[in-house]
């Protein structure tokens, strides 16, 4: 019996047919702009705190301390400030507090609610964001736009696994970190260009142009389909299901292939309590030895996802490579390559996913991540100092070595980490289950935005090595516990539980 597997003996599910229409195309790209938005205003805020003018103005102590003005400061210790931080993790405690609301609306209302508040609430918080003349109103901005992503990144993996045919499922919830690579690439673009605007007012166009993309979630949400789980679980009528279904999954669908999908869902909803409520799933999830295994998935998946170290590297990017002694300009400009590899690699990982599986991709992308971070850590701590900078070769190599690591982050844990969560729950606890996934998320990220710049300060090059043993711990971890979802409709996907060596013990019936 193969680790992380099912045993011979496991009866396959039936497969559904269906084709990729041009209506669920389009519905999953307006879905998308969610991950858009994400994406950029991870980067974003790099870019931004990297700025002469934006630290003069919100942050003179850390313009003093990189200037070389006043008292020596380490590299490494030149950007190490609570409210610098509190200015980046603001927008990730407002999204964990608000993905358990988000929870509610999601399975009582659907799926396009969701996106329609995200959109507004992120257009609300770009503005005040780029309009900021004091502190308090900037981190007002950030949190209003945390409180779009929390109902964003809780609605829409949702509203991609189940949209997506299942045998292309992994490509299309793959396509939510390709919007989020796209929207950081967006970000690293913007903020190259706004550096040079003259004057200092740069950095309030990168803060505004996230705006744009909420525009579209807003605006598109309005139009978009409700998916057909989602209106199982309202308690919509047979026929308005399969309608929808039929349109999703193309007119020349056989109709048998159409009634079965239909009735899995029915199945799924009528094998719980119709009347789950988000608060209960919750509850459901914890105090049940059934829904264990997706519970520690829940929570590990994204754990790890964020200890991979990439949060770090995607905020700071531009700061670290300053602190190796490049100029303001030549960073953004090497964050730009780097997040445009990162962004290849995650449309690679969309042709990949359906055909190699999940655990490969974990396995490969892993490993490829841990000698990267090997490697940067070695790099700096042989050749970087308190004092100085390092060569031109060196500097080099570390753009090199990032963008190699985020190669590996883009096909693999990237993507993966939030594919994975939005597919293994069953039906009643799925939007439940969701939030924990995003709220797990979005506390490691605050966890790690809070604390990056002051373990960068104290741990020096051995930070790469700290989040080195964490891929170690993560990788061993997918190949002993994550079993192989490739394929599989998304309401058979619970059914894999039973059939893993570990797992098996916990799902038997209660």
């Amino acid at each position: 019996m193969a680790l992380g597997g099912a045993t011979p003996e496991r009866q396959e599910p039936r497969r559904y047919s269906g084709r990729i229409t041009a209506f669920v195309v389009l519905s999953c790209v307006a879905a998308g702009m969610a991950g858009v938005i994400f994406g950029y205003d991870i980067g974003v805020s790099g870019g931004v705190s990297s700025m002469d003018a934006f630290l003069q103005r919100f942050f003179p102590e850390v313009y003093r301390r990189m200037k070389g003005g006043g008292e020596r400061v380490s590299n490494y210790c030149r950007f190490d400030s609570q409210l610098l931080t509190a200015f980046t993790s603001s927008l990730y405690v407002a999204g964990l507090v608000s993905t358990f609301f988000a929870s509610s609306v999601t399975a009582r209302c659907g799926r396009r609610p969701s996106m329609i508040v995200a959109g507004v609430a992120i257009i609300a918080g770009a503005a005040i964001g780029g309009s900021a003349v004091h502190i308090s109103m900037l981190i007002l901005g950030r949190v209003l736009l945390g409180v779009g992503l929390g109902f964003g990144n809780q609605a829409v993996p949702l509203y991609l696994s189940e949209m997506a045919p299942p045998l292309r499922r992994g490509a299309f919830s793959n396509g939510f970190q390709l919007c989020v690579g796209l929207g950081s690439l967006a970000a690293q673009l913007v903020n190259f260009g706004t550096e040079k605007i003259k004057g200092g007012w740069g950095w309030r166009v990168s803060l505004a142009v996230a705006a744009v993309p909420a525009v579209f979630l807003a605006v598109g949400a309005v139009f978009l389909p409700e998916t057909p789980n989602s209106l199982v679980q309202q308690g919509k009528d047979r026929d308005e299901v399969r309608d929808l279904l039929r349109k999703i999954r193309g007119g020349g669908t056989d109709s048998k292939w159409v009634e079965d999908e239909v009735d899995d869902m029915v199945a799924a909803a009528r094998s719980s309590s119709s009347k789950v409520t988000a608060w209960r799933g919750l509850k459901m999830m914890v105090s049940k030895r059934r829904y264990r295994p997706q519970l520690v998935m829940a929570v590990m998946i994204p754990f790890f996802q964020q200890v991979t170290g990439i949060n770090a590297i995607a905020f700071y990017a531009p700061v670290l490579l300053r602190t190796v002694g490049m100029g303001e300009s030549a960073a953004l400009l090497a964050v730009v390559a780097k997040q445009t590899v990162g962004v290849g690699a995650t449309l690679a990982s969309m042709f990949a996913v359906d055909r190699f599986g999940r655990r490969t991709l974990f396995l490969a992308g892993g490993s490829q991540m841990l000698v990267s971070q090997v490697l940067i850590g070695g790099i700096m701590a042989s050749q970087l100092g308190d004092d100085g900078e390092v060569s031109k070769a060196c500097a080099v190599a570390l753009i090199t070595l990032i963008g190699v690591y985020q190669a590996g982050f883009g096909w693999s844990w990237g993507p993966l980490g939030w594919l994975v969560p939005s597919e293994i729950f069953p039906l009643e606890v799925r939007s439940a289950g969701q939030s924990i996934a995003v709220a797990v998320n979005f506390l490691l990220t605050t966890a790690v935005a809070q604390s990056f710049l002051a373990m960068l300060c104290h741990m020096k090059a051995g930070i790469f090595f700290f989040f080195a043993a964490w891929l170690v711990t993560m990788t061993v971890f997918v190949y002993l516990f994550l079993p192989e979802t490739k394929g599989l409709p998304i309401e058979h996907v619970e059914r894999l539980w039973a059939h893993h060596w570990f797992w098996k013990r916990f799902v038997a019936r209660e």
